[in-house]
C-alpha cells in the first residue's frame, strides 16, 4: 500500500460528551465491534467485572467516570481507526480540548432522556471553530426518552448545527423495538438482554416495511407510526450531502443503546464510509498538509506512569504529515535537540506495542525523560510550531504542601511531571517561594492528591487562598511593568516555565489593574 492509500484509509476522532451520556460504553462498543477486544468492560457495575477498556487508571475505575484522554487504535474494513476517549466531566474539559486539536473528526453522544447538556454545549463551540465534521449518537433508547423530533430541533437550536437522523427508532424504554437504519434502507429489530460479547448479539433485519414480517414485528400501529415518521423526515430533512458534513455544518445522527450493543455497528459502518481521512494543520508559518513527504507533529498530551510497574512517562504525538520512523532521528523545535525514538508505541488505552512506521493521523507514544512539553513540535528542521493548544487561566486555587518530610523528593518530581501533563499549573510565588496549585475544576484537586500518593508515594495537603484568576502579563514599557510588579509583589508568581503571572485577588483588583497599566497586555490564557 503506498504512501497516499495509507493516509486516506485512517481515521482518527474523538468521542465527546456530557458527563453520564454514556460516552466510554460506547468507546468500549466500538472496540468489541472493531474486534480490538473480545469482552466489553463497564463504566459501573456489579455485574460486570471487568472494567472499560479506556478508564484503565484506578481512580477512574473507582469513580465511573473518565479522567484523562485514552487512546486506541485498531483496523476496521480495511481502514485504521484511532479512538480518543475523553473525559466528559467539565473538570477535566481542557484535557478534552487539547485532545479536539488532534483528531478529525468527532462523535457526540446524547442521553435520549436528558437532550443536549451544559458541557456539551462548550465541546461544540469548540468543535465549531476548527470546523471539525460531528456526528451525533442518541444513546439510551433502551430507558424512556424523549420524542426523537424534539431531540432533532433541540440539537439543532442549541449546537447551531444542521441534522440529517441516518437511523430512526421505533417505541423507546419498555416499548423499544428498534431502529430503522435510513443508510441501509433496512429495520434492525431491539433484544433487550446485556451484550458483552459479539457472539452473544442476535440480530434480525427486515428489508421491506410493508411486508407482513414488518408488521408481526412491530405491530400494525408501530409499523404505520414508523412510516409516517420517515415520510415526515423525508419532507422536512435535506438527503445526507457530504460537503456539508466535511465542513462541520451537517451532523448525520443515529439512535440506540450503546449498554446493548444496539445502534453501534451501524454507527461505525456508516463513520468508517464518510468520515475524513487526516486533513490539513495550520502552524505558525503556513498550512502543513498531510501529504507532504516530511515528518510534522505536535504532541498535544503527556501521561506519567502510564504502566506504573516501570514509571514511564508517554508524550502522544499526531502526526500530520510525512512518516514517523522508529530511531530516526527528528528536530525538536523548541529545543533544537536531535531526538531519535527506539520504541515509539500504538495504544489501546494502557496497552502498548511498537510500531516501526506511522502515518498522518496515527497518534504514537514516545518514551520521555522530560523533553517535551504539551505543543511541542517535531519536524524534520523545519522551525515551525502547532497553535491552539493553549492552558487555560485557573480559577480555583490552593496552596500545596508536603504531608510527609521523607518524601519531598518523591514530592517535588509527582507535581512536576502531573504539570507537565496538564491537569493542573503550579504558580510559585515571588515573595516566598509557596506553591499554589491552579485547577480549572475541583475534581481536580483531589486525582493530584490520590495520583501523588498512588503513583509516586508522596503525600501531599492543601491550604485554602482566596484568589480570582491567574492571569500571564507581558509588557514593552519597562518602567511600567516594573512599577506594576513592586506594587503587586505579593501577588506575583512565576509559572512552570518561568513567565510573570498576576495572582488576581478579586475581579475588581483585575479590573483596576488593566485599566491602570494600560501598556501591560494580560492574557487569559498561556498561548500568547
Amino acid at each position: 500500500m503506498n504512501f497516499k492509500e495509507e493516509i486516506e484509509r485512517r481515521r482518527t476522532f474523538a468521542v465527546i460528551a456530557h458527563p453520564d451520556a454514556g460516552k466510554t460504553t460506547l468507546t468500549e462498543k466500538l472496540l468489541l465491534f472493531g474486534g480490538a477486544i473480545h469482552v466489553a468492560g463497564a463504566v459501573k457495575s456489579n455485574k460486570i467485572k471487568k472494567s472499560a477498556t479506556s478508564d484503565f487508571m484506578e481512580i477512574e475505575r473507582q469513580r465511573g467516570i473518565s479522567v484523562s484522554t485514552s487512546v486506541m487504535s485498531f483496523e476496521y474494513q480495511g481502514r485504521k481507526i484511532n479512538i480518543l476517549d475523553t473525559p466528559g466531566h467539565e473538570d477535566f474539559a481542557e484535557d478534552t480540548y487539547r485532545t479536539l486539536t488532534a483528531v478529525d473528526s468527532v462523535i457526540i453522544v446524547i442521553d435520549g432522556a436528558k437532550g443536549v447538556e451544559r458541557q456539551t454545549l462548550r465541546l461544540m463551540e469548540v468543535c465549531r471553530m476548527r470546523s471539525t465534521p460531528v456526528i451525533v449518537f442518541i444513546n439510551k433508547l433502551d430507558r424512556e426518552a424523549r420524542d426523537p423530533f424534539d431531540l432533532l430541533d433541540e440539537i439543532e437550536k442549541e449546537l447551531k448545527i444542521s441534522v440529517v437522523p441516518l437511523s430512526w427508532p421505533v417505541g423507546a424504554g419498555s416499548s423499544f423495538k428498534g431502529v430503522y437504519n435510513r443508510y441501509e434502507k433496512e429495520l434492525q429489530l431491539f433484544y433487550s438482554t446485556d451484550k458483552q460479547r459479539i457472539s452473544d448479539v442476535e440480530e434480525k433485519r427486515i428489508s421491506d416495511l410493508n411486508s407482513a414480517e414488518a408488521a408481526k414485528a412491530l405491530g400494525e400501529s408501530a409499523r404505520d407510526k414508523l412510516k409516517e415518521d420517515l415520510e415526515l423526515i423525508d419532507a422536512v430533512h435535506d438527503d445526507f450531502d457530504r460537503k456539508a458534513y466535511d465542513a462541520g455544518k451537517l451532523a448525520p445522527v443515529f439512535f440506540g443503546s450503546a449498554v446493548n450493543n444496539f445502534g453501534v455497528r451501524e454507527l461505525l459502518n456508516c463513520f468508517v464510509q464518510i468520515a475524513p481521512y487526516p486533513r490539513p494543520s495550520t502552524a505558525d508559518l503556513r498550512e502543513i498538509d498531510p501529504f507532504e513527504q516530511k515528518l510534522t507533529g505536535f504532541v498535544f498530551k503527556i501521561h506519567a506512569n502510564l504502566d506504573p510497574n516501570h514509571r514511564d512517562r508517554i508524550a502522544f504525538l499526531k502526526i500530520c504529515s510525512g512518516t514517523f520512523e522508529r530511531n530516526k532521528a527528528y528536530t525538536h523545535v523548541r529545543s533544537g535537540k536531535q531526538l531519535r525514538f527506539s520504541a515509539p508505541n500504538t495504544f489501546l488505552a494502557d496497552k502498548k506495542s511498537i510500531v516501526d512506521l506511522s502515518y498522518p493521523g496515527d497518534i504514537v507514544g514516545l518514551h520521555d525523560t522530560g523533553n517535551f512539553k504539551i505543543g511541542d513540535t517535531l519536524t524534520e528542521g523545519e522551525g515551525l510550531n502547532f497553535k491552539g493548544i493553549p492552558s487555560f487561566s485557573p480559577e480555583l486555587f490552593r496552596y500545596i504542601e508536603n504531608a510527609d518530610p521523607m518524601k519531598s523528593k518523591q514530592l517535588a518530581k509527582g507535581v512536576d511531571q502531573l504539570m507537565d501533563e496538564g491537569v493542573a499549573q503550579l504558580f510559585t510565588l515571588k515573595t516566598n517561594g509557596r506553591k499554589i496549585i491552579g485547577c480549572v475544576g475541583m475534581l481536580q484537586f483531589d486525582v493530584i492528591q490520590y495520583r501523588l500518593e498512588h503513583e509516586y508515594g508522596a503525600k501531599c495537603r492543601y491550604e485554602a487562598i482566596q484568589l480570582h484568576k491567574a492571569c500571564w502579563f507581558v509588557s514593552d514599557n519597562k518602567a511600567q511593568s516594573d512599577d506594576f510588579m513592586a506594587r503587586k509583589y505579593t501577588n506575583i508568581a512565576l509559572d512552570k516555565h518561568g513567565r510573570n503571572v498576576f495572582l488576581a485577588d478579586s475581579p475588581y483588583s483585575l479590573q483596576m489593574a488593566q485599566e491602570k497599566f494600560t501598556d501591560i497586555r494580560f492574557y487569559f490564557t498561556s498561548e500568547f
